[in-house]
Protein backbone atom coordinates (compact mmCIF):
# COMPACT_ATOMS: atom_id res chain seq x y z
CA UNK A 1 0.00 0.00 0.00
CA UNK A 2 1.17 3.45 -0.65
CA UNK A 3 2.15 5.94 2.38
CA UNK A 4 -1.31 6.74 4.28
CA UNK A 5 -1.17 10.39 4.26
CA UNK A 6 -0.85 10.70 0.21
CA UNK A 7 -3.79 8.14 0.27
CA UNK A 8 -5.63 10.43 2.24
CA UNK A 9 -4.71 13.56 0.62
CA UNK A 10 -5.70 11.65 -2.47
CA UNK A 11 -9.20 11.57 -1.49
CA UNK A 12 -11.19 14.66 -0.68
CA UNK A 13 -14.80 14.44 0.95
CA UNK A 14 -17.03 15.83 -1.27
CA UNK A 15 -19.35 18.58 0.64
CA UNK A 16 -18.60 17.82 3.82
CA UNK A 17 -19.94 20.83 5.41
CA UNK A 18 -23.64 19.88 4.27
CA UNK A 19 -22.77 16.39 5.16
CA UNK A 20 -22.48 17.28 8.56
CA UNK A 21 -25.05 20.17 9.19
CA UNK A 22 -27.47 17.50 7.94
CA UNK A 23 -26.68 14.67 9.74
CA UNK A 24 -27.20 16.91 12.99
CA UNK A 25 -24.53 14.65 14.61
CA UNK A 26 -25.04 13.82 18.25
CA UNK A 27 -21.55 13.35 20.20
CA UNK A 28 -23.02 9.91 21.86
CA UNK A 29 -24.88 8.62 18.52
CA UNK A 30 -24.41 5.77 16.60
CA UNK A 31 -23.73 6.84 12.68
CA UNK A 32 -23.19 4.45 9.59
CA UNK A 33 -20.89 5.67 6.96
CA UNK A 34 -22.79 2.96 4.07
CA UNK A 35 -19.45 3.84 1.76
CA UNK A 36 -16.60 4.73 3.49
CA UNK A 37 -14.25 4.75 1.52
CA UNK A 38 -10.99 6.14 2.39
CA UNK A 39 -12.41 7.25 5.16
CA UNK A 40 -12.63 11.30 4.45
CA UNK A 41 -16.11 11.96 5.69
CA UNK A 42 -15.60 9.27 8.23
CA UNK A 43 -12.64 11.18 10.16
CA UNK A 44 -14.90 14.91 10.07
CA UNK A 45 -17.73 12.43 11.73
CA UNK A 46 -15.38 10.89 14.49
CA UNK A 47 -13.97 14.38 15.25
CA UNK A 48 -17.52 15.38 16.22
CA UNK A 49 -18.35 12.39 18.22
CA UNK A 50 -17.70 11.69 22.55
CA UNK A 51 -15.89 8.65 23.62
CA UNK A 52 -19.45 7.41 23.69
CA UNK A 53 -19.82 7.67 19.84
CA UNK A 54 -19.99 4.98 17.59
CA UNK A 55 -19.18 4.63 13.88
CA UNK A 56 -19.99 1.71 11.56
CA UNK A 57 -17.77 1.89 8.23
CA UNK A 58 -19.18 -0.42 5.09
CA UNK A 59 -17.18 -0.73 1.83
CA UNK A 60 -17.65 -3.65 -0.96
CA UNK A 61 -13.78 -1.72 -1.67
CA UNK A 62 -11.01 -3.92 0.43
CA UNK A 63 -8.54 -1.95 -0.28
CA UNK A 64 -10.26 0.62 1.12
CA UNK A 65 -10.97 -0.70 4.24
CA UNK A 66 -7.16 -1.83 4.85
CA UNK A 67 -6.37 2.38 4.31
CA UNK A 68 -9.47 2.96 7.19
CA UNK A 69 -7.93 0.32 10.06
CA UNK A 70 -4.86 2.34 9.84
CA UNK A 71 -6.19 5.41 9.46
CA UNK A 72 -8.76 5.04 12.50
CA UNK A 73 -6.65 2.45 14.61
CA UNK A 74 -7.00 5.40 17.30
CA UNK A 75 -10.42 4.88 17.53
CA UNK A 76 -10.33 1.08 17.59
CA UNK A 77 -13.37 0.84 20.51
CA UNK A 78 -15.17 3.51 18.51
CA UNK A 79 -15.48 1.91 15.02
CA UNK A 80 -16.40 -1.02 13.68
CA UNK A 81 -15.48 -1.71 10.10
CA UNK A 82 -17.14 -4.23 7.63
CA UNK A 83 -16.26 -5.35 4.19
CA UNK A 84 -19.74 -5.32 2.71
CA UNK A 85 -22.66 -3.32 0.92
CA UNK A 86 -25.07 -1.19 2.57
CA UNK A 87 -27.89 -2.98 1.38
CA UNK A 88 -26.65 -5.43 3.97
CA UNK A 89 -27.60 -3.14 6.73
CA UNK A 90 -29.77 -5.58 8.80
CA UNK A 91 -26.91 -8.41 8.80
CA UNK A 92 -24.57 -5.90 9.68
CA UNK A 93 -26.79 -4.44 12.18
CA UNK A 94 -27.11 -7.74 13.70
CA UNK A 95 -23.65 -8.00 14.29
CA UNK A 96 -23.55 -4.95 15.73
CA UNK A 97 -26.41 -5.31 18.38
CA UNK A 98 -29.77 -4.09 18.34
CA UNK A 99 -29.27 -0.44 18.51
CA UNK A 100 -30.58 2.10 15.74
CA UNK A 101 -28.57 4.49 14.24
CA UNK A 102 -28.54 8.59 14.82
CA UNK A 103 -27.82 8.80 11.68
CA UNK A 104 -26.87 7.02 8.09
CA UNK A 105 -24.45 8.61 5.19
CA UNK A 106 -24.28 7.32 1.83
CA UNK A 107 -21.79 8.42 -0.68
CA UNK A 108 -22.23 6.84 -4.09
CA UNK A 109 -20.27 6.28 -6.97
CA UNK A 110 -16.41 5.65 -7.20
CA UNK A 111 -13.87 7.01 -5.33
CA UNK A 112 -10.82 8.90 -6.71
CA UNK A 113 -8.75 5.93 -5.24
CA UNK A 114 -10.65 3.72 -7.21
CA UNK A 115 -10.47 5.74 -10.08
CA UNK A 116 -6.63 6.33 -9.37
CA UNK A 117 -5.89 2.93 -9.49
CA UNK A 118 -3.96 1.79 -11.91
CA UNK A 119 -5.04 -2.28 -12.47
CA UNK A 120 -9.11 -1.64 -11.47
CA UNK A 121 -10.25 -0.56 -15.27
CA UNK A 122 -12.23 2.11 -13.69
CA UNK A 123 -10.88 4.90 -15.98
CA UNK A 124 -10.33 5.15 -19.61
CA UNK A 125 -7.60 7.63 -18.91
CA UNK A 126 -4.79 3.92 -18.22
CA UNK A 127 -3.97 0.57 -19.47
CA UNK A 128 -5.22 -2.01 -17.11
CA UNK A 129 -7.36 -4.71 -16.91
CA UNK A 130 -10.93 -4.50 -17.78
CA UNK A 131 -12.36 -5.21 -13.76
CA UNK A 132 -14.48 -2.77 -12.63
CA UNK A 133 -15.65 -4.59 -9.48
CA UNK A 134 -15.70 -2.53 -5.91
CA UNK A 135 -15.07 -5.67 -4.52
CA UNK A 136 -12.51 -7.80 -6.00
CA UNK A 137 -12.93 -11.02 -3.69
CA UNK A 138 -16.24 -11.69 -5.79
CA UNK A 139 -18.71 -11.65 -8.51
CA UNK A 140 -18.20 -11.09 -12.49
CA UNK A 141 -15.60 -8.56 -14.38
CA UNK A 142 -16.43 -6.33 -16.60
CA UNK A 143 -14.82 -8.19 -19.32
CA UNK A 144 -16.76 -11.27 -18.27
CA UNK A 145 -19.98 -8.99 -18.56
CA UNK A 146 -19.24 -8.14 -21.88
CA UNK A 147 -18.13 -11.16 -22.73
CA UNK A 148 -21.28 -13.13 -21.62
CA UNK A 149 -23.68 -10.40 -22.64
CA UNK A 150 -25.68 -10.52 -25.83
CA UNK A 151 -24.81 -7.30 -28.08
CA UNK A 152 -28.34 -5.98 -27.32
CA UNK A 153 -28.00 -6.78 -23.00
CA UNK A 154 -24.96 -4.54 -23.70
CA UNK A 155 -26.59 -1.76 -25.63
CA UNK A 156 -29.10 -1.62 -23.03
CA UNK A 157 -26.57 -1.24 -20.47
CA UNK A 158 -24.99 0.83 -22.03
CA UNK A 159 -27.83 3.08 -22.90
CA UNK A 160 -29.74 2.84 -19.34
CA UNK A 161 -27.19 3.46 -16.93
CA UNK A 162 -24.50 5.36 -19.21
CA UNK A 163 -27.64 7.52 -20.75
CA UNK A 164 -25.50 7.51 -24.57
CA UNK A 165 -27.67 8.09 -27.57
CA UNK A 166 -25.25 5.53 -29.71
CA UNK A 167 -25.50 2.68 -27.87
CA UNK A 168 -26.45 0.51 -30.31
CA UNK A 169 -23.25 1.41 -32.41
CA UNK A 170 -21.19 1.45 -29.76
CA UNK A 171 -21.93 -1.89 -28.20
CA UNK A 172 -21.68 -3.54 -32.17
CA UNK A 173 -18.03 -2.19 -32.20
CA UNK A 174 -17.33 -3.45 -28.45
CA UNK A 175 -18.60 -7.33 -29.72
CA UNK A 176 -16.47 -7.62 -32.41
CA UNK A 177 -13.40 -6.94 -30.68
CA UNK A 178 -12.30 -10.76 -30.26
CA UNK A 179 -11.15 -11.55 -26.29
CA UNK A 180 -11.23 -7.78 -25.34
CA UNK A 181 -9.40 -7.62 -22.17
CA UNK A 182 -8.01 -3.71 -21.44
CA UNK A 183 -9.33 -0.44 -21.04
CA UNK A 184 -7.46 0.47 -24.27
CA UNK A 185 -9.78 -2.03 -25.87
CA UNK A 186 -12.50 -0.53 -24.64
CA UNK A 187 -11.57 2.96 -25.84
CA UNK A 188 -10.53 1.18 -29.52
CA UNK A 189 -13.87 -0.17 -29.86
CA UNK A 190 -15.45 3.69 -28.74
CA UNK A 191 -13.24 5.27 -31.14
CA UNK A 192 -14.57 2.96 -33.98
CA UNK A 193 -18.04 3.80 -33.36
CA UNK A 194 -17.93 7.49 -32.32
CA UNK A 195 -17.09 10.83 -33.99
CA UNK A 196 -13.93 12.44 -32.23
CA UNK A 197 -16.48 15.31 -30.83
CA UNK A 198 -16.67 15.48 -27.09
CA UNK A 199 -15.52 11.79 -27.21
CA UNK A 200 -14.16 11.81 -23.97
CA UNK A 201 -17.86 12.62 -22.48
CA UNK A 202 -18.67 9.34 -24.67
CA UNK A 203 -15.62 7.45 -22.32
CA UNK A 204 -17.40 8.35 -19.72
CA UNK A 205 -20.77 7.27 -20.57
CA UNK A 206 -19.77 4.04 -21.50
CA UNK A 207 -17.16 3.38 -18.30
CA UNK A 208 -19.29 4.34 -16.25
CA UNK A 209 -22.36 2.32 -17.68
CA UNK A 210 -20.95 -0.96 -17.42
CA UNK A 211 -19.47 0.00 -13.97
CA UNK A 212 -22.54 0.71 -12.59
CA UNK A 213 -23.72 -2.85 -14.38
CA UNK A 214 -20.84 -4.98 -12.96
CA UNK A 215 -21.58 -3.78 -9.33
CA UNK A 216 -25.15 -4.19 -9.14
CA UNK A 217 -25.33 -0.12 -7.99
CA UNK A 218 -29.09 0.32 -9.03
CA UNK A 219 -30.25 -2.94 -7.61
CA UNK A 220 -28.29 -2.04 -4.36
CA UNK A 221 -29.44 1.36 -3.56
CA UNK A 222 -32.90 0.09 -4.49
CA UNK A 223 -32.60 -2.60 -1.42
CA UNK A 224 -31.18 -0.40 0.52
CA UNK A 225 -34.29 2.21 0.71
CA UNK A 226 -36.40 -0.49 1.21
CA UNK A 227 -35.32 -1.47 4.75
CA UNK A 228 -32.97 1.56 6.13
CA UNK A 229 -35.72 3.38 7.98
CA UNK A 230 -36.03 -0.07 10.16
CA UNK A 231 -32.33 0.71 11.49
CA UNK A 232 -32.97 4.56 11.60
CA UNK A 233 -33.87 5.99 15.32
CA UNK A 234 -36.89 8.59 15.58
CA UNK A 235 -34.79 11.83 15.37
CA UNK A 236 -32.39 9.75 13.18
CA UNK A 237 -30.83 11.03 9.63
CA UNK A 238 -30.62 10.04 6.17
CA UNK A 239 -28.30 11.36 3.78
CA UNK A 240 -27.65 10.35 0.28
CA UNK A 241 -24.94 11.66 -2.36
CA UNK A 242 -25.44 10.76 -5.64
CA UNK A 243 -23.55 11.43 -8.52
CA UNK A 244 -26.37 9.79 -11.72
CA UNK A 245 -29.27 10.93 -12.91
CA UNK A 246 -30.85 7.53 -12.29
CA UNK A 247 -29.88 7.41 -8.90
CA UNK A 248 -30.57 10.99 -7.88
CA UNK A 249 -34.47 9.97 -9.05
CA UNK A 250 -34.72 6.78 -7.22
CA UNK A 251 -33.56 8.59 -4.32
CA UNK A 252 -35.98 11.28 -4.67
CA UNK A 253 -39.22 9.05 -5.45
CA UNK A 254 -38.50 7.10 -2.24
CA UNK A 255 -37.48 10.37 -0.15
CA UNK A 256 -41.11 11.17 -1.01
CA UNK A 257 -42.65 8.28 -1.00
CA UNK A 258 -41.92 8.13 2.65
CA UNK A 259 -42.79 11.57 3.12
CA UNK A 260 -46.43 11.08 1.74
CA UNK A 261 -46.63 8.06 4.32
CA UNK A 262 -45.62 10.53 6.74
CA UNK A 263 -42.79 8.56 8.32
CA UNK A 264 -40.13 11.18 7.42
CA UNK A 265 -39.56 14.97 7.25
CA UNK A 266 -37.59 16.11 3.71
CA UNK A 267 -35.04 18.15 4.96
CA UNK A 268 -34.02 19.23 1.31
CA UNK A 269 -36.91 19.66 -0.45
CA UNK A 270 -34.48 19.95 -3.81
CA UNK A 271 -30.73 18.59 -3.98
CA UNK A 272 -28.38 20.56 -2.83
CA UNK A 273 -25.18 20.89 -5.11
CA UNK A 274 -21.57 21.68 -4.30
CA UNK A 275 -20.14 25.52 -4.53
CA UNK A 276 -18.75 26.90 -7.59
CA UNK A 277 -15.10 26.70 -5.32
CA UNK A 278 -15.39 23.64 -4.03
CA UNK A 279 -15.75 22.49 -7.96
CA UNK A 280 -12.73 24.36 -8.64
CA UNK A 281 -10.72 22.02 -6.08
CA UNK A 282 -12.10 18.66 -6.71
CA UNK A 283 -13.44 18.53 -10.14
CA UNK A 284 -15.28 15.04 -9.54
CA UNK A 285 -17.51 16.90 -7.09
CA UNK A 286 -19.49 18.83 -9.88
CA UNK A 287 -22.18 16.13 -10.56
CA UNK A 288 -22.79 15.48 -6.93
CA UNK A 289 -26.35 15.86 -5.39
CA UNK A 290 -27.31 15.51 -1.81
CA UNK A 291 -30.92 14.69 -0.16
CA UNK A 292 -31.57 14.36 3.17
CA UNK A 293 -34.49 13.09 5.70
CA UNK A 294 -35.35 12.90 9.36
CA UNK A 295 -37.48 9.71 11.06
CA UNK A 296 -40.46 11.43 12.48
CA UNK A 297 -42.28 8.00 13.20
Amino acid sequence: MKNLQELINVHIPVMSAQVLEYLNLQPGGLYIDGTIGAGGHAAQILSKLSNKGKLIGIDRDAEALEICYERFSAFADQISLHHSSYHNLSKIMGINGPSRASGILLDLGISSLQINSEDRGFSFQSNALVDMRFDQTKGQTAKDLIRESSEKELADIIYQFGEERKSRRISNSIKKIKNLSTTMDLKEAIRKSTPPHHRNKTHARVFQAIRIAVNDEIDKLKSFLKIFLDYLEIGGRLVVISYHSIEDRIVKHSFRQLNNEYKVELLTKKPLTPSTDEIKLNKRSRSAKMRALERVI
